[in-house]
């Protein structure tokens, strides 16, 4: 299917200023995310004479912080493409997707991600751009050990202690730090058979599987010290991801963007699902990040024809090539697929379709997050308490559910 752009050249609109946050994708840190949206905003505003795009970029540690306190303050954007937006359409804050997107470009957004968009059956949150995560490993440092990749948790500690011996500093590199914490958290309560969620939607983070494996990286990754010098609950993931990049790393779970930031480096990388204590895991952990659009300045009309625009194939490829995500439309989740110059992202790809996603329509969720963020790396210190802590961040989220 090819996008239509929706009212593009069109007048009348009176002179509109839509204020545009966005999230910072540039993994060294660079302004290339800003670039990005700036060239978007131009060639949108060179058809659509009267609008104008005022674009800012914040990193992800603070980007939902910034919107939660705009928002507050009664200075909303008008666009926002963030973590979360459940408990902003629970406020009542948000248009309906079908009063933005045109109807062509709606049914071109990929149906698993575009449904985990909804809240009471209504789609709120747009999918911007997704991944999914693989265990990732220098194959250099492997081969120079004789070592195969991981099938199992005794795989990985096996393999992670015959690196350690050869001076690795960070046999598996495990961020759990703010950054991007309750993605690491849930997948390794998915590489056990557990999650953030039962199938009814009911917040089970303090499961016994949950609880095992974090006892587990409590007892054997982190007790036996394979973790490296930074504490786990101080690394953020850019700082882990850089380590891999520079060859300073063993294992660590990544997504599709580390794979051109390793090879810039000439890390050569070797992926595989990541492992349960007895095999694969029976589900890989999938993201997608949102765009929504708030109503507080009324400018619906006008984010639906910036949304159109930058929804077209051409600027969806382009993100998506420019940072190795994977795109969240049909015609060009198929054009990546048959393209020999994305091979590296096929497995990917075909993780996405069996992917768990974390559970963005709860309107509790982005509370539940920060909290996970904030707790959840004291859980594998030497005196941390997997099923107390867990159990604690568990009857947090039940309460912050029951008070939405």
């Amino acid at each position: 299917m090819t996008v239509a752009l929706s009212g593009c050249g069109s007048s009348g609109d009176g002179d509109v200023t839509l204020k545009f946050v966005a999230a910072d994708y540039d993994p060294e840190g660079g302004d290339s995310t800003k670039q990005y949206w700036e060239g978007v905003a131009t060639a949108f505003e060179a058809e659509n004479k009267g609008i104008k795009v005022d674009v800012s970029v914040y990193d992800w540690k603070d980007v939902d912080r910034e919107v939660a306190e705009m928002v507050e303050a009664g200075d909303a954007p008008d666009i926002a493409q963030i973590g979360a937006y459940a408990d902003y359409a629970a406020e009542g804050r948000l248009y309906p997707v079908n009063d933005l997107l045109s109807i062509p470009v709606q049914a071109n957004l990929l149906a698993p991600l575009a449904e985990a968009g909804e809240v009471g059956r209504m789609a709120y949150g747009i999918p911007f751009v997704a991944s999914t995560r693989l265990l990732f490993y220098n194959k250099t440092l492997f081969t120079q050990a004789g070592l195969e990749p991981p099938k199992s948790w005794d795989g990985i500690e096996s393999a992670a202690k015959a690196l350690k011996e050869r001076g690795v500093k960070y046999p598996f590199a495990l961020p759990l730090g703010k950054e991007e914490a309750q993605a690491e958290t849930m997948m390794w309560m998915l590489s056990n058979g557990g999650g953030y969620t039962d199938s009814v939607g009911t917040y089970t983070i303090d499961s016994p599987q949950n609880v095992e494996a974090f006892a587990w990286l409590k007892d054997t990754l982190v007790g036996e010290q394979l973790t490296g010098p930074v504490a786990p609950g101080k690394l953020d993931r850019k700082p882990a991801f850089t380590a891999f990049a520079n060859g300073e790393v063993g294992m660590l779970n990544g997504h599709p963007s580390l794979v051109q930031q390793a090879a810039k480096k000439g890390v050569k990388v070797g992926m595989v699902p990541l492992p349960g204590p007895d095999g694969k895991a029976r589900s890989s952990m999938g993201v997608a990040d949102w765009m929504m659009g708030f109503k507080q300045n009324g400018h619906g009309r006008q984010i639906g024809k910036f949304l159109d625009f930058a929804y077209n194939d051409e600027n969806v490829l382009e993100f998506a090539d420019q940072y190795d995500l994977l795109p969240v439309t049909v015609s060009a989740s198929e054009t990546m697929a048959e393209d020999p110059a994305h091979k590296e992202l096929w497995p990917f790809l075909e993780a996405l379709s069996e992917s768990t996603l974390y559970p963005v329509g709860k309107t509790s969720w982005a509370k539940v997050s920060e909290n996970i963020k904030k707790q959840i790396g004291a859980v594998v210190t030497p005196n941390g308490d997997p099923t107390g802590t867990l159990g604690a961040i568990g009857r947090e989220a039940a309460a912050t559910e029951n008070a939405e």
